[in-house]
């Protein structure tokens, strides 16, 4: 039978005064007539049709413990239950469940930490100091005409603890329940590619310890110079040794490029970084996963290509987005 609410009660009280009857009532509110009786029945005892105190388990904490668990926790985000049951001042007896019951009442939830670059003061400065200077810039007028590069490292196989197996009690260890993987990850290909609002790069394979002299001959002088054709062209990428070689940057001046300064410690700027994860998704989705190093390449390579062009043009117009977004942050972290 159905529990009356609050409004209900005081509605069907409103019927009782004011002369209906209660079986009429009942049927109105699909409870049973001694529902009804015993809803009077209160009120003239009470005056009142809230529910009675009932006998509960008494609150383990109280409020000192309360705030002492929340501000613990407030100050430092990573700390576990455990670690405030041993903290807490006075004898007690509160579990870690306890705790987590306390903090979920203050609005905190264990969740997976967000893994970001560490970001010195220096960095953050120089951050927001490149948001500021690009706040200007538009896709039409500016980003349209950039070219974001980047390498990626792609693993043969992902443990990452997010895959999940579908099975019954006991079949813990069952053969094809067990997720085997290499003592090692079974290692993994480094690819480059670049991106543009108009097109994009091939993905292009690189094999050993990247240098100076290797990025100048096999990416940039076979791959990126030809997308660097247009005078309005602007070459997009990150701060690493090999990009920032003296033989790099006098590559790059001899043949008039125009490189966009980048700020340190910033990926998140970067759209090419959602298009990784897009790429690694769209392998990990197929039906038959990679078996080797040859067979991930040309599954990267066969994905790359069949990315729509759309998708790539949304990332690079989130570019002003990303700008006010690291400005607003003063220079920290933000969700890109």
């Amino acid at each position: 039978m159905a529990r009356l609410s609050r409004e209900d009660r005081q509605n069907a009280l409103g019927r009782l005064q004011a002369g209906q009857s209660q079986s009429a009532i009942a049927r109105h509110f699909h409870v049973s007539q001694s529902t009804i009786s015993r809803l009077w029945v209160r009120f003239q005892a009470t005056g009142s049709v809230a529910d009675l105190p009932r006998a509960g388990r008494p609150r383990a904490t109280t409020a000192a413990h309360d705030r002492f668990i929340r501000l613990r926790h407030l100050r430092n985000r990573f700390l576990s239950a455990s670690s405030s049951v041993q903290a807490l001042p006075g004898p007690h007896r509160l579990s870690d469940q306890t705790v987590r019951n306390r903090l979920h009442e203050a609005g905190l939830r264990a969740r997976r930490p967000h893994r970001g670059a560490v970001l010195t003061r220096r960095y953050r400065q120089n951050r927001v100091q490149w948001g500021n200077q690009h706040l200007r810039w538009t896709v039409r007028n500016h980003w349209r005409h950039v070219w974001f590069s980047d390498e990626s490292y792609f693993l043969l196989q992902r443990h990452d603890g997010r895959r999940r197996v579908y099975r019954r009690v006991n079949e813990r260890y069952v053969p094809n329940c067990v997720d085997e993987a290499p003592v090692h990850g079974g290692g993994g290909v480094m690819v480059w590619g670049a991106i543009n609002t108009a097109g994009r790069s091939t993905l292009v394979h690189v094999q050993g310890r990247i240098t100076a002299q290797r990025y100048v001959e096999e990416i940039l002088r076979p791959h990126a110079l030809p997308l660097l054709a247009d005078q309005d062209a602007i070459f997009q990428q990150d701060n690493a040794r090999p990009h920032t070689a003296r033989l790099t940057t006098q590559f790059l001046t001899d043949h008039h490029v125009q490189v966009l300064p980048w700020p340190s410690m910033s990926p998140d700027m970067n759209p090419i970084e959602h298009l990784w994860d897009e790429l690694d998704r769209r392998v990990r989705r197929r039906e038959e996963a990679p078996a080797n190093h040859r067979d991930l390449l040309q599954a990267l390579q066969e994905e790359w290509d069949t990315i729509p062009q759309q998708d790539i043009r949304h990332l690079i117009q989130s570019m002003p987005r990303r700008c006010r977004a690291v400005v607003a942050a003063q220079g920290s972290h933000t969700p890109y």
